[in-house]
């Protein structure tokens, strides 16, 4: 798979008001992303509540968007899990079905204590899967696993085969251009924080996933535009207000206070299951008036 270019949304989980999976809701959303110009979907990571899903269930999930997106987009099926083997059935069946990548988190329990840990902890779930990219999940300030990315990669290389690159979602942007720059680019690093796409852009991306990337792609799609155009103060004007608009819902849980942007934009996500709860009315009257506050639908 080349290297990708433009934006992934790392999809939400779509739940009944009962909590079960609705996937009758993945086309349309689906469809929403392809209108917008996203390159991919992440499916069942954070924001999908992948870890909140039975393996049954995401599986489901994984092939209701392979089915959707019917080669318009990527699907990148994150199959992360504290336990092993069972991160490697994920990895059986995303490959089974025509997904495009995997993805996998540290594991978040019994934490790797070394990075020659998690490479070995990685090699046992890619090669479940020898035919498709793999890319490590860089999430140290969910799973607690905080290694030198740049050792992983120099170890990593040789033991995963698979290995296309990494998901970055941390705010060490340092780290992050010198793994862009890991052997005169070798490998795919797409950065995770939506609010630091900008900086990003500055240090080298090209490609990056993130949750608000599922209602305000295109916003993001100006800044690239502006910055690749050497419009620099409109580009960081752009980012303020999306900024801004991540400010508005931080306020708040993240991920139910997303989805319930995305029920503003037409698409009812449903609630999130526990321990993830959900706004109240009132909280979301307030959020509805803090984003009305910056213009910002």
């Amino acid at each position: 798979m080349k290297k990708i270019e433009g934006l992934i949304a790392a999809a939400f989980s779509t739940l009944n008001n009962d909590h079960s999976v609705n996937l009758d809701v993945i086309p349309a959303l689906v469809g929403k992303f392809v209108k917008d110009g996203l390159k991919g979907v992440f499916v069942c990571g954070t924001n999908g509540e992948g870890p909140n899903l039975t393996l049954d269930e995401r599986m489901q999930v994984a092939e209701a968007y392979v089915k959707a997106a019917k080669g318009r987009l990527l699907v990148m099926v994150h199959v992360g899990h504290t336990t092993i083997s069972e991160a490697r059935k994920l990895a059986v069946h995303a490959q089974t079905i025509g997904a495009d990548a995997i993805s996998a988190v540290a594991a978040f329990y019994f934490k790797p204590a070394s990075t020659e840990l998690l490479v070995d902890s990685l090699a046992e779930i890619a090669s479940a899967a020898p035919q498709l990219p793999f890319y490590y999940y860089h999430i140290p300030a969910v799973t607690g696993v905080s290694v030198d990315m740049i050792n992983f990669l120099h170890l990593a290389e040789p033991r995963i085969p698979t290995l296309a690159g990494i998901k970055y979602t941390a705010a060490t942007l340092h780290e992050y251009q010198a793994c862009l720059n890991y052997k005169e680019g070798k490998f795919d690093i797409l950065y995770g924080y939506d609010e630091l796409l900008l900086s990003a852009l500055a240090v080298g991306a090209r490609g990056a996933i993130g949750s608000t990337y599922n209602f305000a792609a295109p916003h993001y799609y100006e800044v690239m535009r502006l910055f690749h155009a050497g419009r620099l103060e409109a580009a960081q004007q752009k980012q303020l207000q999306l900024v801004e608009m991540i400010r508005a819902f931080l306020k708040f849980s993240p991920i139910p206070a997303q989805k319930e942007i995305m029920n503003l934009c037409g698409l009812n996500l449903g609630p999130c299951r526990l321990p993830l709860g959900q706004l109240s009315a009132s909280d979301q009257v307030t959020l509805r008036e803090s984003l009305d506050a910056i213009a910002f639908r």
